[in-house]
C-alpha cells in the first residue's frame, strides 16, 4: 500500500526502496500514519502523536518527582528520596525512547544510508538495561532490609504511592496502543508499567504494616515485584538484542517467506535471503531468486514486494536474479546462505 509517507520506486535492476521523509514533528500532524510492526501482517492503526505521549509523560514523571524528593527532604525520609531518584531515572528511559524514536526518523545521509534508524532498537536496548538495573537495586535493598528492617512511616508512603500508580499508570496508558508494533515504545509502557507495579505494592505493604506491624512485608513485596519486572524486561531485552544483532525480527517466519519467494512465477530456487530490522517498526528483505527464463521480471519484482508488505509487514524489498543456479551473482557459494 503507498501513503503519502511512502513513495515505492520499483527500478529496471529490481529494487524497491520506500523512502521515508517523516521526522519527529510531521509524525504528529499526519492523521492517517500507518505503522507497520514487527510480527503483524497487515497494518495497525496506533496513536499518531507518541511525541506528545513522551513530552506528558516526562512532564509528568519530573513534576512528581521534583514534589516527592522536596517532600522526603521536608519529612526526612530517605525511602522518599530514594523513590525520586529512581522516578528521575524513569525520565531518562522516556527521553532515550523519545531520542530513538526521533532519531529513527530521520533522513538517509551519504555515510548513513539508512538514515538513524537504528537508533530506535538501541533505545529499546539501553531501556532493557536500566530497568535490569533498577531489578537489581530493588533486590539488594529489599535483601538489606531483611538483615536491617528500617522503620516504615505508613500512612506517608501509601499516599505517596497511590499517586505514583495515577502518574505511572497514567503514564504507561499513552503507550499501550503501541508497545506490540515498536519495541521502543513498549520499552516506555514496560518502565512505566513497571514503576506503576512498585508503586501498588507499595501500597499493598504499606497497608498490611499499618495494621500488623510485620515490616517484613515490605522487602518481601519488594522481591515479589522485582521478580514480576525482571520477567517483563526479559523479553524486551532479547528481542532488542536480537534486533541489534539483525536476527529476523519477532512474528516474521523466515521459512514462510522463503516459500512464497520460491512460489513466484518462474522461480526455481531461493538464495541469500536476508530479514533484518532496519529499526523498531522497519523490515528490510534482500534476497537473490534463481529465473532460469526472462520475462515480466519488473512487474514480478513489484507484484513480490507489495505482497512482502502486505503479509509479512516488510517494507523495504531488495531482490536480484540469478539466471544461472550455479553461479551466485555477489560471488563465492549462495548456498552457504540457504535457509534450512
Amino acid at each position: 500500500m503507498v501513503t503519502d509517507h511512502d513513495h515505492d520506486h520499483e527500478h529496471d535492476h529490481g529494487h524497491d526502496h520506500d523512502h521515508d521523509h517523516n521526522n519527529c514533528h510531521d509524525h504528529d500532524n499526519h492523521n492517517h500514519d500507518h505503522s507497520h510492526g514487527h510480527g503483524h501482517h497487515g497494518h495497525s492503526h496506533g496513536p499518531v502523536d507518541y511525541n506528545r505521549a513522551f513530552a506528558i509523560g516526562v512532564a509528568l514523571n519530573i513534576g512528581f518527582a521534583t514534589v516527592e524528593a522536596i517532600y522526603g527532604y521536608l519529612a526526612g525520609s530517605l525511602a522518599l528520596v530514594a523513590d525520586a531518584g529512581h522516578n528521575f531515572s524513569d525520565v531518562l528511559g522516556l527521553l532515550l525512547a523519545w531520542g530513538g524514536s526521533c532519531l529513527s526518523k530521520s533522513r538517509p545521509s551519504a555515510r548513513r544510508t539508512y538514515g538513524l534508524r537504528s537508533s530506535s532498537i538501541l533505545a529499546a536496548l539501553f531501556n532493557a538495561v536500566i530497568l535490569l538495573v533498577a531489578v537489581g537495586a530493588i533486590a539488594w535493598e529489599a535483601l538489606r532490609r531483611f538483615s536491617d528492617p528500617a522503620p516504615v512511616a505508613s500512612m506517608t508512603i501509601i499516599w505517596v504511592a497511590l499517586i505514583g500508580i495515577v502518574i505511572n499508570t497514567a503514564t504507561a496508558l499513552l503507550f499501550v496502543s503501541g508497545r506490540k508494533d515498536d519495541l521502543n515504545i513498549r520499552g516506555a509502557y514496560l518502565h512505566m508499567a513497571a514503576d506503576a507495579a512498585v508503586s501498588a505494592g507499595v501500597v499493598v505493604a504499606g497497608i498490611i504494616i499499618l495494621y500488623t506491624g510485620w515490616s517484613w512485608i515490605d522487602p518481601v513485596v519488594s522481591l515479589v515485584i522485582a521478580a514480576v519486572i525482571l520477567v517483563g524486561t526479559w523479553g524486551l531485552l532479547r528481542e532488542s538484542v536480537d534486533l541489534a544483532l539483525h536476527a529476523v525480527p519477532a512474528g516474521i517466519d523466515p521459512q514462510a517467506v522463503n516459500a512464497y519467494l520460491a512460489s513466484l512465477p518462474g522461480v526455481t530456487a531461493v538464495h541469500d535471503l536476508h530479514i533484518w530490522g532496519m529499526s523498531t517498526t522497519e523490515t528490510a528483505l534482500t534476497a537473490h531468486l534463481v529465473k532460469p527464463t526472462p520475462g515480466d521480471d519488473d512487474e514480478l519484482i513489484a507484484i513480490a514486494s507489495k505482497e512482502l508488505h502486505e503479509r509479512f509487514a516488510i517494507k523495504h524489498t531488495t531482490l536480484q536474479w540469478e539466471r544461472d543456479e550455479a553461479a551466485c551473482p555477489s560471488g563465492g557459494n549462495c548456498d552457504d546462505h540457504l535457509i534450512l
